[in-house]
């Protein structure tokens, strides 16, 4: 493997459809899917990752049935409160991606404290997309920059990525999705521009270090351009005419 991506997304899919599989409720799934994320991050952190983002709940997933949404958010909150002292003791710097709106006050503080405690580790950072959309995302970044009062001919793509959940953040190199699907599901739709994809049918849960090995080194085999061309000898690499 000859290179890793410094930064890391993966879209978590398949969790319910594992339990199904199994003959389980689908909060079985998740909690196998949650439980799944400590392998997975010890692992980017053998491979030297820095920043590794979960997608872990959408804007959408709130017109999943009550009783599932609700089971989510006892699955987070026990997470939190199960490893949250391992995480900083092994230098993981926690954050959170998205809204807050309609998340209980009791899930709000847990994420708070987590995020207060963690902010100085320098280890790896884990971006946790939860109640996160990627347009969601976008259009509140046109509020700030519309109360910031920016004038138009400053705003480019510098000064917009700065009012993006990411902001300070490099784009993702790599992003994977478990499952079997082949979409983006409205996550990361600004900074995945150049992104390169890796989609494996595995379901979550059982995404191991052997897969995640395996797409590091697909990716690791990519030429990656930015939508240049590869220069030939003895020029300079130009884009395409």
């Amino acid at each position: 493997m000859t290179k890793v991506p410094y930064h890391l997304a993966i879209i978590m899919d398949g969790n319910g459809r594992w339990a199904r599989s199994r003959g389980l409720p689908r909060l079985a799934g998740h909690r196998a899917g949650t439980e799944n994320i400590r392998r997975i991050l010890e692992g980017c952190v053998e491979y030297g990752i820095k920043i590794l983002t979960l997608y872990a709940f959408s804007t959408e997933n709130w017109g999943r049935p009550t009783a599932e949404v609700r089971g989510l958010m006892r699955i987070l909150e026990q997470t939190i409160d199960r490893e949250l002292p391992e995480l900083h003791q092994n230098g993981v710097q926690l954050r959170h991606i998205g809204r807050l709106e309609g998340v209980t006050e009791r899930l709000q503080q847990r994420i708070g404290e987590a995020i207060e405690l963690t902010k100085h580790n320098d280890r790896i950072i884990l971006n946790v997309a939860f109640n996160y959309g990627g347009r969601t995302e976008i259009v509140d970044a046109v509020r700030r920059i519309v109360e910031a009062r920016v004038e138009p001919e400053q705003l480019d793509d510098t000064l917009f990525s700065q009012y993006l959940y990411t902001a300070g953040l490099p784009d993702p190199d790599l992003i994977i999705r478990t499952g079997g699907e082949l979409r983006i599901s409205n996550f990361l739709i600004w900074q995945s521009a150049y992104a390169e994809y890796y989609a494996t049918p595995t379901y979550w849960p059982d995404f191991n270090e052997e897969e995640l090995h395996s797409a590091l080194l697909e990716y690791s085999r990519r030429e990656r351009r930015f939508g240049l061309i590869k220069p030939e000898a003895g020029s300079s690499m130009t884009t395409p005419s």
